[in-house]
């Protein structure tokens, strides 16, 4: 594979093989001048996973620009696990794994293959589809809680599930998303430390400012010791900036709303979620909102809320109502009586 390809993957175990075989030393990449422009991509490579949600493409003309890039990498992981924060560690992730995805579109088959092999994916190609075992399928599904991703609704024949190659690139995104994720933190010595010190306070405070935008004001009026398991849960999964389903998303939006909470204080309340995108979760929660679709959507019922799989934890009273807006009225009944 050139080096425009390894520096456009730099996830593959090819691209670390030729790093490590041809490319500086550690001591050369933190301190000689020569990788200066090196450190700042990497330092621009995590600054776009944690404000953009994506990894942008750079030019890979010269033999220095793949250089860079493909050197930007590593030193974007040893900048995240400098700051050590999962926030970022999820968000990072999830950034390389979208921009992986997005440059897998124009790869080959064969090329998709090898990297299914190196993820560990077990797959098989047979007349367009790509088939992968169940439990491949369910291991890196199991954050899409929307029915199209339930087992149930895929086609299976001899413990292989078939997917279109779209919804296959789906899975290894997955995969991908994991994998870093359990890579990071890495452990970094005092020379990594001070070498980053810069973008390491940098991205802390930028990482806190997107936190404090989750404030306990941002509740009004509502009484969170009235939601429901359900509603604590996704909110506590808000909180410390994991991601949530687009089921859980809705089903939260819509009950907030009802409750009288704005949309813009919602809003503030996505804002820590890897994916984050200000305009598109805007739009999302307007529509869901009425302000855009002229209708006010109603949360999902309780036995809608299982089905999706976002049903935590049921406590006593959850057995006695079918709604979680119930959920609340009733507890506000009881803490008055």
């Amino acid at each position: 594979m050139d080096t425009r390809k390894l520096a456009r993957f730099p996830y593959l175990k090819e691209t670390a093989s030729h790093i490590k075989e041809s490319d500086p030393s550690l001591d050369d990449l933190l301190t000689d001048p020569a990788y200066e422009e090196a450190r700042m991509a990497g330092e621009r490579r995590v600054f776009e996973a944690l404000e953009k949600s994506t990894i942008e493409d750079h030019s890979l003309v010269s033999d220095a620009e793949i250089l860079n890039e493909l050197l930007s990498y590593p030193v974007a992981r040893m900048i995240v696990s400098c700051v050590g924060d999962p926030f970022l560690v999820r968000r990072y992730a999830l950034s390389e794994a979208k921009t992986a995805n997005r440059r897998w579109l124009d790869e080959d088959n064969e090329f998709i293959a090898g990297l299914s092999n190196e993820l560990d994916v077990d797959h098989r190609m047979e007349d367009g589809y790509i088939k992968i075992h169940f439990s491949d399928f369910l291991k890196n599904t199991a954050q899409m809680r929307s029915k199209g991703w339930k087992l149930i609704n895929q086609r299976l024949d001899g413990g292989y599930v078939t997917l279109s190659r779209q919804k296959f690139l789906r899975v290894l995104q997955d995969a991908l998303r994991i994998r870093i994720e359990n890579e990071l933190p890495l452990e970094v010595n005092e020379k990594i430390l001070e070498t980053f010190r810069g973008p390491t306070l940098e991205l802390i405070d930028k990482i806190q400012e997107k936190k404090s935008k989750y404030k306990a004001e941002d509740f009004g009026k509502i009484r969170t010791t009235r939601l429901p398991p359900c509603m604590n849960r996704l909110l506590a999964t808000l909180q410390t900036g994991e991601g949530v389903p687009h089921t859980g998303r809705f089903a939260l939006t819509a009950f907030l709303r009802h409750l009288g909470l704005r949309p813009d204080d919602i809003l503030r309340m996505f804002s820590t979620i890897p994916d984050f995108d200000e305009g598109k979760t805007r739009y999302q929660i307007e529509h869901i909102c009425g302000m855009t679709s002229g209708t006010k959507y109603t949360p999902p019922e309780c036995s809608t809320m299982k089905s999706y799989g976002i049903c935590y934890n049921p406590d006593e009273l959850c057995g006695k109502i079918k709604h979680p807006l119930s959920y609340y009225r009733l507890k506000g009944k009881k803490r008055t009586a």
